[in-house]
């Protein structure tokens, strides 16, 4: 069962430790997207924690694959040639 999230979170600091030259590289990005640089390293975690839920679930549903029912349906599917903009690249 999912936990509900709440619609009041509480709010945790953390002090980070960069490096100056990361430091000066996120605030030039931070500046460039016009946020603020608290709001720059809340995206970027809360990116790089999506990337890594994500990649999990992936994971996850690969162990129920079924390579046998894969083929199968691929042999079943219409050989037809892909609709326009689906096209491989050369």
């Amino acid at each position: 069962m999912r936990k509900a999230r709440d619609p009041h979170p509480t709010m945790a600091n953390y002090a980070l430790r960069l490096s100056e030259s990361l430091f000066d590289d996120a605030r030039e990005v931070a500046g460039q997207e016009n946020v603020s640089m608290n709001q720059f390293f809340v995206t970027a975690i809360a990116e790089k924690v999506s990337t890594r839920k994500a990649a999990g679930y992936f994971r996850r549903r690969a162990t129920n694959a079924d390579p046998a029912a894969i083929e199968a349906w691929l042999r079943h599917s219409p050989d037809t040639e892909p609709v326009a903009g689906d096209e491989l690249p050369d």
